[in-house]
């Protein structure tokens, strides 16, 4: 019920209209019915005001006739007989009430008629003091049942010390007239009620069904399906909204279509140049190398122009491989040579592509690898590519601090995570970092020659083995890219094995292996050999922190 409230607005409008309607109905049901019972106690309690003074007269008159030899309780039964008589010849249903007659003795008895009548209390006190009063209560009969009465009370003028008289009325025949009134009302309440539901029904029907038309045309439009468009039908708010709907929908769809074209062409114009250049770039390299091979024969000058024209034909090239294995990517032909791969080998042969960085920039990468072979399936050449990009940008943005590489896994995935106590990330930077061609600072100087690219291909890559690729990082402390990948490519994972973490400010001397995992340094050793910058030296202290 909560989830259809919360989803569909035709059951909050009727709802709405349920709750609104049955709380109105309810107070004026309420307040009809308080009146209608007002009423009818206020004219029962005029005719008692009225049949008290005649019956005070009677009471009187026939104890002024009887004769005052007779005994207290005969008197009263006679008064209250004739009484009783006159009531009964008079015809009127509305006056019919019983007569009773109580007198209380200076030394407290009390002598009624009938006899030993129960008068409550609080009633027999007010007209003990003079007063005429009224009380309703609940009287038992004879026969042990009871109903609901009025009791109205005054003292009299006849010659019997203390003598009150007071009619009981039986109200059963108005208690009938309201709960009769009740239940019409609360009937009637039903009906509209009811009534006021199929209504707003209707009513939200020919509101709701056109909008849901409408979400169901936008839903299949946003799928894919750009031929789609909305029924109009009629000059009414939903028919102009249709036509607006598909106005924006044959505008959308134009453009999309644009974009794809252009997009085909771009990447048909990036293959295609990556493709042209390859063969000037053969031929200039091959003269480049010619040159080359007798640089000791030439001038100082020629032979510094021989070694930045190499340089820059290297960069070059890494540059047409980037783009043409962007444009795989963006042409959907990008794929895997899957096999089961132990993780922990492509990491080493990342680092042994980049160790010679390393030792330029006089940085230690401390690894912290597990000792147990790391299986999962994917593609070795591709996962590697990942990790070298993320070890030399680590080591390239460092800024001479340590950086760290870890491995864990557990049943679903393997997690590798490089950080670095360097320049780190500001705020909104962590996506920017895997766009195209995107720079955090211009001004910073690289010292890999990079293309640009390498992070945005190492994010296919990840995509493509179903894995996911994030960073971390915090501006002048450092930065954290992590790597998941999962053992299974269709199977996925649900926690990764380490968490996303930026390094901290305060950071310590050297970095602390995880549980279950080796020396740092033995790592280091085994992937950078005798002589390798990460084993070579002690870590040393972050200067950022």
């Amino acid at each position: 019920m909560r989830h259809a409230w919360s989803t569909k607005l035709q059951v909050r409008f009727v709802g709405t209209v349920l709750l609104v309607s049955t709380v109105v109905m309810s107070v004026l049901g309420f307040a009809l019915a308080s009146v209608v019972t007002d009423r009818i106690t206020a004219a029962k309690i005029e005719t008692a005001s009225v049949e008290i003074e005649r019956a005070r007269s009677t009471v009187d008159y026939q104890l002024a006739n009887s004769g005052s030899s007779a005994s207290l309780q005969a008197r009263l039964n006679s008064a209250r007989a004739g009484l009783t008589q006159r009531v009964q010849e008079s015809g009127d249903s509305a006056s019919f009430y019983e007569p009773v007659l109580v007198v209380e003795a200076p030394n407290g008895s009390v002598t009624s008629s009938p006899e030993a009548y129960q008068i409550p209390k609080r009633l027999g006190d007010y007209v003990r003091d003079g007063n005429v009063a009224y009380q309703f209560a609940t009287v038992e009969r004879p026969d042990g049942s009871a109903y609901d009465a009025l009791i109205v009370g005054t003292p009299t003028n006849a010659d019997i010390p203390n003598l009150r008289l007071y009619l009981v009325m039986n109200m059963e025949s108005e208690a009938s007239t309201v709960a009769l009134m009740r239940g019409i009302l609360a009937s009637a309440a039903v009906i509209v009620v009811v009534l006021l539901m199929g209504i707003s029904w209707l009513a939200s029907q020919q509101i709701v069904a056109p909008v849901r038309s409408a979400s169901r045309t936008a839903q299949r439009f946003a799928s894919g399906h750009l031929r789609e468009r909305m029924p109009v039908d009629g000059e009414d708010e939903m028919a102009v909204l249709a036509m607006s709907f598909n106005d924006m929908a044959d505008t959308l769809s134009k453009q999309i279509a644009n974009l794809e074209e252009y997009g085909s062409l771009q990447r048909q114009f990036t293959s295609d140049v990556s493709h042209e250049l390859r063969t000037p770039l053969t031929t200039v390299r091959m003269a480049a190398d010619l040159i080359a091979a007798n640089e000791d024969s030439l001038e100082p000058a020629t032979k510094r122009a021989s070694q930045l024209m190499i340089s820059e034909l290297d960069r070059f090239e890494a540059l047409l491989n980037d783009l043409l294995e962007i444009s795989r990517h963006d042409a959907g032909v990008a794929e895997l040579s899957s096999a089961n791969v132990d993780a922990r080998q492509p990491v080493e042969s990342a680092w042994q592509q980049t160790q010679h960085l390393a030792e330029e920039l006089d940085v230690d990468v401390i690894f912290d690898i597990p000792d147990e072979p790391q299986t999962l399936e994917g593609d070795a050449r591709r996962i590697e590519r990942v990790v070298r990009n993320l070890i030399a940008n680590a080591i390239d943005h460092s800024e001479g601090n340590p950086v760290t590489v870890r491995m864990r896994s557990n049943d679903e995935a393997v997690a590798i995570t490089v950080t670095d106590g360097g320049v780190g990330l500001k705020s909104g930077e962590e996506d920017l970092v895997f766009n195209r061609f995107w720079r955090a600072d211009k001004s910073r100087k690289r010292h890999s020659g990079g293309t640009g690219l390498g992070l945005a291909i190492a994010r296919e890559d990840t995509q493509l083995h179903g894995g996911t690729l994030d960073a971390v990082g915090e501006f002048g402390v450092g930065s954290q890219f992590r790597l998941v990948l999962p053992r299974h490519l269709e199977a996925g994972f649900t926690e990764a094995p380490l968490p996303l973490e930026a390094p901290r400010a305060t950071a310590p001397e050297s970095a602390e292996p995880l549980d279950g995992a080796e020396n740092p340094a033995d790592s280091a050793e085994g992937f950078g050999g005798e002589g390798g910058a990460a084993d070579k030296r002690e870590p040393q202290e972050d200067t950022n922190a």
